[in-house]
């Protein structure tokens, strides 16, 4: 079964840090995609940031830019997110997604989704 595996998640005070990490698994795809989505309570999933793994393209939900930073570690199979200046807002289920097609300046067509880690944001 082809399921990225997250961790890293936990509770953390507000304006601290957490950086999350999944590993994906190794797909003979020319490329991929991988991206991070977060579930909050009573909220629709959504999407937080993608990295292309060949190019190293990225792209950020404007909730999250100049907080976070996604980043590739290819040797590991690898993707991370770096996560700064936390707010409560930011709690929420994290879940680690991956594509064959499509950029990561598209945030539809995920196909394999892990099953997330909890990130608690206090106030």
């Amino acid at each position: 079964q082809v399921q990225p595996v997250e961790s890293g998640g936990g509770l953390v005070q507000a304006g601290g840090s957490l950086t999350l990490s999944c590993v994906v698994p190794a797909l003979p795809f020319r490329d991929l995609t991988m991206g991070w989505f977060r579930q909050a309570p009573g909220k629709e999933r959504g999407f937080v940031a993608a990295i292309s793994r060949t190019y190293g393209s990225t792209n950020y939900d404007n909730s999250v830019k100049g907080r976070f930073t996604i980043s590739k570690d290819n040797a590991n199979n690898r993707v991370l997110l770096e996560m700064n200046s936390l707010k409560s807002e930011d709690t929420a289920v994290y879940y680690c997604a991956i594509k064959s097609e499509g950029s990561p300046y598209d945030t539809l067509g995920y196909e394999y989704w892990g099953q997330g880690t909890q990130v608690t944001v206090s106030s």
